[in-house]
């Protein structure tokens, strides 16, 4: 666990009308048993900001066991996708989420919980994301707040917010990368079989999320080729050449498939493979950057600064430290 993010209790909100989806991807994350992954378990506690039984968007009701008094001692406190962009928060939500945040915790609002954050005021003069079907309404009430309208998710210390539906998944991730590292992260991901992580900077809206499974195949297999073989100078024509696919189509496919360009995909798994070796090895730095694909020392340094705001060194030492 990073030393700079000693999280233990997350307390996600509940309230009524809620999806199901949203309300259970931060469960999943944070409710994994992490001591067989050799780091400290969270304790998550289910809030509910209204009297229950809470019937979901589903259909079915659901008993959270806890109330808005659990927020006074969260470390980090997720508000999954609000029920209706248009109505106000409970204040009784709103005054507990403004205490907590007083007090030092960590906020997140996944999706339309965004605009609860917002109305909250936790947001006035910061950075934030929500869904891109509701950018121009947020926009329009929240002109105080500083909209990221393409990414994934945005990190601004100690309020988090992502986009919609998948993107909590990555979220979330992150989180957990942040407090525990890419070894747990990445294993908490394989087991919810998703991707282990996709940068915050990825743009959000994807044209067409499922590609025709003709190409997807051939697509899949290049860049799980990729993957294993970062060192090598991988380039566009390279990659389009693996996938049988002329560079325009293999861009066209790769572009809705991922949600960004091959270069800029590329350096980010890169990044990521740095930052693993980093956490989980004893490797030279020279040696990383070898591994990784940038070459040389000063480049990979160029890029995970510019990345992450850090060095490589000073980043492994804030690991090793814990």
């Amino acid at each position: 666990m990073s030393p700079e993010c000693p999280q233990n209790t997350v307390a996600v909100i509940a309230y009524h009308q809620i999806s199901p989806f949203h309300l259970a991807v931060p469960c999943m994350v944070f409710g994994e048993d992490l001591a067989r992954l050799g780091a400290p378990r969270y304790e998550l506690v289910v809030c509910a900001a209204e009297p229950g039984p809470l019937r979901t968007m589903a259909g079915f009701s659901i008993d959270a066991p806890h109330g808005l008094e659990r927020l006074a001692d969260a470390d980090t406190i997720i508000v999954p996708a609000w029920r209706d962009p248009t109505e106000r928060p409970p204040q009784a939500l709103l005054d507990a989420l403004q205490a907590a945040h007083a007090r030092g915790a960590r906020i997140v609002g996944l999706c339309l919980g965004a605009f609860v954050l917002a109305e909250a005021g936790l947001l006035d003069g910061r950075s934030a994301s929500t869904h891109w079907v509701w950018m121009e309404d947020f926009a329009e009430r929240y002109p105080q707040v500083l909209l990221k309208r393409d990414v994934l998710y945005v990190d601004d210390g100690d309020i988090i917010t992502s986009a919609g539906t998948a993107a909590a998944i990555d979220c979330c991730l992150y989180l957990l990368r942040r407090d525990h590292g890419a070894e747990v992260a990445n294993r908490v991901a394989r087991r919810m079989v998703v991707a282990p992580h996709r940068h915050g900077g990825q743009a959000q809206y994807i044209e067409q999320p499922v590609p025709k499974m003709d190409h997807a195949d051939r697509l899949n297999s290049t860049l799980e080729w990729a993957l294993a073989n970062l060192r090598e100078p991988l380039c566009l024509d390279a990659l389009a050449d693996r996938a049988a696919m002329s560079r325009r189509t293999f861009t066209r496919r790769f572009k809705r498939t991922t949600g960004t360009s091959v270069t800029q995909w590329l350096l980010s798994q890169r990044l990521a493979h740095a930052q693993r070796l980093l956490e989980t090895t004893d490797q030279t730095v020279d040696r990383i950057a070898e591994s990784s694909g940038f070459g040389s020392t000063v480049s990979l340094r160029q890029h995970f600064v510019a990345a992450f705001a850090t060095s490589p060194a000073s980043y492994r030492r804030s690991f090793r430290g814990t």
